[in-house]
C-alpha cells in the first residue's frame, strides 16, 4: 500500500480501497483490473466458470481462444484448403466445407507434412525415426500442471501398445522457466525415459524449441497428447493448432477442450467428465485404453476411418478455434457498448 499510495496518490488509493480493491496492506492488482473494466472476461467457458469460483463478486464472461489459422496450417494442406475452399483465407467459417474434401488429399497432404517434421527431428536429434509408425506429438511450457510424464506412468504398458498393436513414437518438446525446478524435473525424466523405453518405444526431445518446431510438429503429428490437471488449464492453443492441420487431440477435459471435444469426431478424451476432479492413476489408465484399444487399432487397422477423423477436426474445430472469430467476438461483445463501438 506504500508503494501504491506512492504512485497513485492518497485520493486515487482511497478510491480503490473504497471499490474492494485492497485488504491489509496489500493492493490487489486482479481485483483493480475486474473493478475497474466494464467487461471482464475468461478465455475459455471451463476458465470462466472456474474464475467464477474464485471471483464471485465480479460479473464474468467468457471469449474462448483461437488460433491464426493461414499461419499454423502446413504449407500442403494449406494448398488443399485453396482448391478446394478457397475463401477460407478471409473467412475461416468456410473450413466446414473440408468435410467434402476426399480423404486421400487429407492423406496425402498430412503424409507430407510428416515427412518434413520427422526430417527436423532428425535434422535436430540426429534420431531417425519411423514415417509409418503412429505420432504423438505434445509441445508446451513445461510446468508441473501440465503433466508431462503422465503419459509415463506405466512404461511396459507403452512396451506392450507398441509390441501388440503398432509401433508408437512420441515426439515431445518445450521448455521450463529458469526458476521451476518442477518443470526441469520433468524434461529430465522425459530424457531418461527415453533411454529406458529405447528401442520399443522411439522418444525424443529436440533441444531449443521454437516457433519453427512448433508449426512443423503441430501439422506432422499423427495424434496430440494434452494431459493437464482439471482446472488448472484456463484454454490451451496448442490442440488448436494441431486441429487446424487436421491432428486430432487426446486430451484431458480442461480447458478449450471441453467445448472442442466430440468423442471420435475431432479425437478422443483422457480421464472422466470435466467436472470431476483430476485422478492421475485413473486418467493414465484411460490415456492406455484409448491408445491401446481405439486409437492406434484405427490408425493400423483402418487408416480411412482415422482420415475421417482428420478431416472432420478440420470441419468441427479449426472453423471455430481460430483467432477470427475470437476477435469478431471480442468486438462484439467487449467493446461495443450500447451497439457502438
Amino acid at each position: 500500500m506504500d508503494l501504491a499510495q506512492t504512485v497513485l496518490g492518497a485520493a486515487r488509493l482511497d478510491t480503490l480501497r473504497q471499490a474492494g480493491c485492497g485488504a491489509h496492506e496489500s493492493l490487489n492488482l486482479t481485483q483493480v483490473a475486474a473493478r475497474m473494466s466494464h467487461y471482464v472476461n475468461g478465455v475459455s467457458l471451463r476458465h470462466e466458470e472456474t474464475s467464477r469460483d474464485m471471483f464471485p463478486e465480479n460479473s464474468l464472461n467468457y471469449v474462448t481462444n483461437g488460433v491464426h489459422a493461414a499461419t499454423w496450417a502446413g504449407p500442403a494442406l494449406a494448398e488443399v484448403f485453396d482448391r478446394h475452399v478457397p475463401l477460407w483465407r478471409t473467412d475461416n467459417s468456410y473450413l466446414r466445407w473440408v468435410v467434402t474434401v476426399p480423404l486421400d488429399e487429407i492423406e496425402s497432404a498430412h503424409q507430407e507434412a510428416k515427412t518434413d517434421l520427422l526430417e527436423e527431428v532428425e535434422r535436430r536429434t540426429g534420431v531417425p525415426m519411423d514415417p509409418h509408425a503412429l505420432t504423438v506429438g505434445f509441445a508446451r511450457r513445461v510446468t508441473s500442471y501440465k503433466r508431462f510424464d503422465l503419459l509415463f506412468s506405466d512404461l511396459d504398458r507403452l512396451r506392450t501398445i507398441s509390441s501388440r498393436v503398432g509401433t508408437l513414437q512420441i515426439i515431445m518438446a518445450g521448455k521450463a522457466h529458469p526458476r521451476d525446478e518442477e518443470g526441469k524435473q520433468m524434461i529430465r525424466r522425459v530424457l531418461e525415459v527415453a533411454s529406458v523405453l529405447s528401442p520399443d518405444v522411439r522418444v525424443v526431445f529436440p533441444e531449443e524449441y521454437d516457433f519453427a518446431l512448433g508449426r512443423v510438429l503441430c501439422a506432422g503429428a499423427d495424434l496430440w497428447l494434452n494431459t493437464p490437471e482439471k482446472g488448472m488449464e484456463a484454454s490451451g492453443t496448442s490442440g488448436m493448432k494441431a486441429a487446424v492441420n487436421g491432428v486430432p487431440s487426446l486430451s484431458v477435459l480442461d480447458g478449450w477442450w471441453v467445448e472442442g471435444h466430440v468423442e471420435g469426431v475431432t479425437g478422443w478424451a483422457i480421464g472422466g467428465h470435466w467436472s470431476e476432479e483430476s485422478n492421475p492413476r485413473l486418467e493414465a489408465q484411460s490415456l492406455y485404453d484409448k491408445l491401446e484399444y481405439v486409437i492406434a487399432p484405427m490408425y493400423y487397422g483402418d487408416r480411412k476411418a482415422f482420415s475421417a477423423v482428420m478431416r472432420s477436426t478440420i470441419a468441427v474445430n479449426a472453423s471455430y478455434f481460430n483467432a477470427q472469430r475470437m476477435l469478431g467476438q471480442y468486438i462484439d461483445n467487449a467493446y461495443s457498448l450500447n451497439g457502438k463501438t
